[in-house]
């Protein structure tokens, strides 16, 4: 199990020590995030790398507007009460010193068009729940957060705040057609000095062997 350590560095990190990273380690942490596996080597995605602290700021600032316009929809007390308790959550990596973004863009699935064009909507539906190309951005998200942790730091896998989404992009000034926010993640030195993880499913509740 040695050779997997690094799989096992791994842990959702949600505070961290006032500590520059250096833009060298960035850089291989991101490089190490592109060569993750992807479709038809379409490596759709795109990083922006925050680093200004005040930026990261204003898009924790962005999603929490959002949150209490969003919850300001509806009456439902128990759905605001919902929504609203998550906005630590969601914002947490104000205070991080290195907010990433990540991108997905444009993915062409021959026989998804094809079925979709001659109305064989279960048969396409089930190529977009697989959707390859939102598949790429994971596995480079995994990259991204596997390197980070063998290198000492900590992240977050984020997708909570895509409600606002438009916004952040806007704010970012990120223009690229057709490219999304997909997730995020706070890069940066952990606070605490032992991480842990909630624990996994038994094997054999999340395994069939056909032999």
């Amino acid at each position: 199990m040695s050779q997997l350590d690094f799989i096992y560095k791994r842990h959702s990190v949600r505070k961290f020590k006032d500590v520059i990273i250096p833009q060298e380690d960035i850089l291989e942490i991101i490089k190490a995030a592109t060569y993750a596996p992807s479709g038809k080597n379409m490596q759709n995605w795109h990083f922006v790398v925050v680093k200004n602290s005040t930026k990261i700021q204003e898009v924790a600032k962005i999603i929490y507007d959002k949150t209490h316009e969003i919850a300001s929809y509806t009456d439902d007390e128990d759905s605001k009460k919902n929504l609203l308790k998550f906005i630590h959550y969601h914002t947490f990596f104000k205070d991080a010193p290195v907010l990433i973004l990540i991108f997905a863009g444009p993915y062409v699935s021959a026989a998804y068009d094809i079925l979709k064009a001659v109305g064989k909507e279960v048969e396409a539906n089930g190529i977009a729940m697989a959707n390859s190309g939102i598949q790429n951005i994971g596995a480079a998200m995994e990259n991204l957060l596997l390197a980070a942790a063998n290198k000492g730091y900590g992240t977050c896998w984020m997708t909570g705040p895509n409600y606002a989404a438009k916004e952040i992009q806007t704010a970012v000034n990120f223009k690229k057609e057709g490219y999304y926010l997909a997730a995020m993640t706070p890069l940066g030195v952990p606070e605490e000095s032992e991480l842990t993880s909630p624990p996994r499913k038994p094997l054999d509740e999340v395994l069939t062997i056909i032999e």
